[in-house]
């Protein structure tokens, strides 16, 4: 499957934009880990219709203006455990959160709470797929790709309130 890519500037740094024929392939930070997504970006392709998409829906919404995002996605890796997981992301409605246990509990597997966490880390497509909205069950900020800085930004821009950066 080929890809291509393009990046955009953010209110929360550098984003890749990676797609193929069948829509978002995956949204990477500037200082992803190409451990956490194991795909090839492609070459550079800034006019790229799914891409140019995505990047105006996610200016809508870094602007306050879009709260449902409608770009195709297409879930190239993970295992059917992962994607079943990235797949309930995107049911949590904007400006709600939810608990890994919430997760595991929505995917039928309550007792799955870690193999749920370290899903939800790997999750190819950042934002959209939004796993910012899923913290710990004591209402602290756990883990993010993005950097608990990006989390923070990204559950104020949706109103939440409410949860504290887990420090420890």
């Amino acid at each position: 499957m080929t890809h291509v890519h393009k990046t955009m500037s953010s209110p929360i740094g550098e984003l890749t934009l990676v797609g193929s024929k069948n829509g978002l392939v995956a949204i990477l930070w500037e200082d992803d880990s190409p451990l956490r997504v194991r795909i090839d970006i492609g070459p550079k392709e800034a006019r790229h219709p799914v891409l140019v998409e995505t990047e105006r829906q996610l200016n809508e919404y870094f602007a306050g203006e879009r709260k449902k995002f409608s770009v195709p996605l297409d879930f190239v890796t993970g295992t059917p455990f992962q994607q079943q997981v990235w797949r309930a992301l995107l049911g949590i409605p904007f400006g709600e959160t939810r608990s890994y246990s919430d997760l595991a509990r929505q995917v039928g597997r309550p007792r799955a709470v870690r193999a749920v966490g370290a899903a939800n880390g790997k999750n190819p497509i950042s934002i959209i797929g939004p796993c910012h909205r899923v913290i710990g069950s004591s209402g602290k900020l756990t883990g993010y790709a993005g950097g608990l800085a990006a989390k923070a930004v990204l559950l104020r821009l949706e109103g939440v309130t409410g949860v504290a950066l887990d420090n420890g």
